[in-house]
């Protein structure tokens, strides 16, 4: 059964194109890992596409997900969420049954 790749919003991509990532010849990886609180941890960070990595383009800018993160991150929506504490680009993802609150460690 194929793999439903996650989707970035707009204001994620608007985001990336603020901090001007695209002009950097860097795209926003997100990746999963064991670790964290709850088992898996998301990694989010500026970095250059991989040939293997799947490429979610808008707005000029690029998201990607290697191929061991993507069935983790099936169907997922990557936004970029700005409030008092801070801001950060954030998962929500249909796949995690459990979550802390740090929001960056999941369990599935």
């Amino acid at each position: 059964m194929p793999v439903i790749p996650p989707t970035v919003t707009p204001r994620a991509f608007a985001r990336l194109a603020e901090i001007g990532a695209a002009e950097q010849g860097k795209a926003l990886r997100v990746a999963v890992s064991g670790g964290g609180c709850s088992g898996f941890q998301y990694e989010i960070a500026l970095d250059e596409p991989k040939d293997e990595d799947l490429l979610l383009t808008g707005e000029g800018e690029t998201v990607v997900v290697d191929p061991v993160s993507l069935p983790f991150l099936a169907q997922a929506r990557i936004d970029f969420s700005e409030e008092l504490i801070g801001a950060r680009f954030v998962i929500e993802n249909p796949n995690a049954t459990a979550s802390c609150g740090c929001g960056t460690s999941f369990s599935i």
